[in-house]
């Protein structure tokens, strides 16, 4: 019976990865590795918000919070929306929160 995360190939058959690939992906998982940037994630999974609710929630800086959303931007792990004076900030897309959610899951589970 095949895990459902892994492909319909059996791994002798597919390709490995390029060497570009690899490192964007490594670059992605270093990124969401830092736990400042784990709790920015895991404010923004809830709802769309600016740098100083973002602050406020995982209580550091706004300076802080703007640095790290600026290496999280980079790596589309976040994106923004200016509104006025404030860019409201949400999750990229689909991708990030379901890695974030499963990545919870993983460490939370039962029987560890």
């Amino acid at each position: 019976m095949q895990d459902s995360i892994t492909s319909k190939a059996p791994v002798s058959e597919t390709k490995p990865l390029a060497a570009e690939t690899v490192e964007a992906l490594a670059e992605t998982f270093r990124i969401l590795g830092d736990p400042t940037r784990v709790r920015i994630v895991d404010a923004l999974a809830g709802a769309e918000l600016c740098v100083h609710e973002i602050a406020d929630r995982v209580e550091i800086s706004e300076s802080a919070v703007s640095h790290q959303l600026r290496l999280m931007r980079t790596m589309r792990i976040v994106r923004g929306r200016r509104e006025g004076r404030c860019v409201y900030y949400t999750l990229d897309d689909q991708h990030v929160l379901s890695l974030f959610q499963q990545g919870l899951r993983h460490v939370t589970e039962d029987g560890r």
